[in-house]
């Protein structure tokens, strides 16, 4: 007897871009704000949250 398992991870799911070898954007919501210092001076940019191909949510959609 066998037991298959399903993944449901970033690589399979529709709101994930890949953007480099194993590494993506969730583009499920709205790009996040983020702020950090860089030479005494604060930054804000907006960015999709990182993520591996190998990451999973609740929010997964199949592609």
């Amino acid at each position: 007897m066998t037991t298959a398992t399903t993944t449901k991870a970033c690589a399979d799911c529709v709101h994930w871009k890949a953007t480099a070898s194993g590494e993506g954007e969730c583009r499920r919501h709205a790009p996040q704000l983020i702020s950090f210092e860089v030479d005494d001076d604060v930054k804000v940019e907006s960015r999709f949250p990182s993520t591996s191909q190998d990451d999973w949510c609740g929010d997964f959609e199949a592609k």
